[in-house]
Formats: C-alpha cells, sequence, structure tokens
C-alpha cells in the first residue's frame, strides 16, 4: 500500500524505480538488466535518389548468431527501412508497417508516402517509451522527392542528408563527414556507403561479416546482397573427421553378461517383479 500511495497520478510517470523495487523486494523479478546490441546501418542522399546500407552480423549477446542477417526491410515499392537493435522489434515493425503502407495503397490507389511511414513509426515507438528496441533509418523516393529519416527508439525522428545508426555509427560517421558532398553520383554514392559500413565492420565487435546497400530511385529500387564481402567462411569441409582404429587409448573395459530371458512376475500387491 505504501508502494501505491507514493504513485503519481495524471500525466507521463517516468520513474519506475518504485516499481522496480517492490518487485525485486518481493522477489518477483530480478533487477532490470540492460541489452548490448550490435549494428552498424547508414544512409545517405544521392542527386538521383537515396542509398541505404548494413552490415550482416547478428549477436546474441556474445555470440554470433547469424552471419549473413538481412537488416534492410521492405516497406513499400519506393521505400525501404535499415533496421538497428532488437532483431525481433525491427522485424516486426517493419513488417507491420509494409502491411499498413500495403492497405492503404490499396485503398487510395496512390503511391506511399515516407513521411507517412515516419508519422507512423514515431506514433507507435514513443508510446513504448523505448522498450521497443527498434532504431530505424528509412529511405525513399515519392512525389515529394528524395527524403533520408533517422527514427530513434524513442520516437523521435530527424530528415537528414546522410546518417548513421548502431553501435558502429561512430566509425560509418567518421567516414561520412569527411567524405559525403551533394550531388554525389551513383557509383560515388554507393563506394562511400560501402566504405562506411566496412569502418563499422572493422572497428566495432557487434558489426561484422558482409554488406548490403539498396539504391531506390524513381525508377525503382535495386538490392545488391552481400556486394562485399569481409569475413568470408566456408562452411564446406575438405574431408570428414576420419580417426583410425587406436587414436584413443581404451584404460578400463567393462563386460556384462549376456541375458537370454526376461520373465515378468506380479506379486500379490499388484507390483511387478523383474528377474
Amino acid at each position: 500500500m505504501s508502494y501505491l500511495e507514493q504513485l503519481k497520478t495524471g500525466g507521463f510517470d517516468f520513474e519506475n524505480h518504485l516499481r522496480n523495487s517492490a518487485l525485486v523486494s518481493k522477489g518477483v523479478i530480478g533487477e532490470p538488466k540492460k541489452t548490448k546490441t550490435g549494428t552498424t546501418i547508414c544512409g545517405l542522399i544521392f542527386k538521383d535518389g537515396v542509398i541505404l546500407g548494413a552490415d550482416t552480423r547478428a549477436t546474441a549477446g556474445t555470440i554470433v548468431a547469424d552471419k549473413n542477417c538481412f537488416k534492410i526491410h521492405y516497406l513499400a515499392p519506393n521505400i525501404q527501412c535499415c533496421g538497428a537493435g532488437t532483431a525481433a522489434d525491427t522485424q516486426f515493425m517493419t513488417e507491420e508497417m509494409a502491411h499498413q503502407l500495403e492497405l492503404l495503397r490499396l485503398n487510395t490507389g496512390r503511391q506511399s508516402r515516407v513521411v507517412t511511414a515516419v508519422s507512423r513509426f514515431c506514433t507507435k515507438l514513443h508510446r513504448y517509451q523505448g522498450h521497443i528496441g527498434a532504431a530505424l533509418i528509412l529511405g525513399g523516393v515519392d512525389v515529394a522527392g528524395s527524403h533520408l529519416v533517422m527514427v530513434s527508439p524513442y520516437g523521435n525522428c530527424s530528415y537528414l542528408p546522410y546518417t548513421t545508426m548502431g553501435s558502429g555509427s561512430l566509425a560509418a560517421m567518421a567516414v561520412f563527414e569527411a567524405k559525403y558532398r551533394d550531388d554525389l553520383s551513383l557509383e560515388d554514392g554507393k563506394n562511400l556507403v560501402i566504405e562506411a559500413i566496412e569502418a563499422g565492420i572493422n572497428h566495432d565487435l557487434g558489426s561484422g561479416s558482409n554488406v548490403d546497400i539498396c539504391v531506390i530511385t524513381t525508377k525503382g529500387t535495386e538490392m545488391f546482397r552481400n556486394i562485399k564481402t569481409e569475413n568470408k567462411k566456408d562452411f564446406a569441409r575438405p574431408q570428414p573427421y576420419e580417426f583410425p582404429v587406436g587414436t584413443t587409448e581404451i584404460m578400463r573395459e567393462y563386460k556384462f553378461p549376456k541375458v537370454d530371458k526376461i520373465e515378468i512376475e506380479e506379486n500379490r500387491e499388484g507390483k511387478m517383479l523383474i528377474e
């Protein structure tokens, strides 16, 4: 009751330490723990559209769970989205948004707008106050031009000419700050995005494996899967494991007598006896 009496009434309450202390003291839950995520995603606007890029490493704590994870998600024919953070959150958030945009296109008969996806992402993420771990970079081309938008897990957004997110974002941003310029050509833009993702892969333990990029223009969307392979690993073994007899020394050997027949009887109490 003392916990309930201390709760504030009305408006937003961002102070959960009273709730957490009460639950921990009663043994209901343990102390909340922070989750370390890892990814490098980025994007830039060039003279004909937008280019997005991402690495392909998915981690589960200190374990590399997937070496070739696809982090560039489809939202609409003219809009793509890179996701960093919790893999499940980014996957289901982008799938849900793709379904909403598809229904909107069917109802209106018009092309999807980037601002529609951004406003809906921001509304939902702000509602959950950062508990949905989805850091997103949206890129798209619509009737209003080329757009590159960074959306944080807390629901704020920024329209930028270039941006990076994820644990490798600082290394990628260093490349953009040094080499980005307005009106980049397609090839220069692709090379710059690849270099930025490579910087994240080489300087961040949570990022790794390969480089994926996506080019969005008024003519359509073109995906370049594994355009650069930084940490290629061949799973094929040159020969199977074969060890000759005697490789492992036998220290002790047991032999059990052979049993020809097992008779099962029931005693007076109905219990089975095995002889």
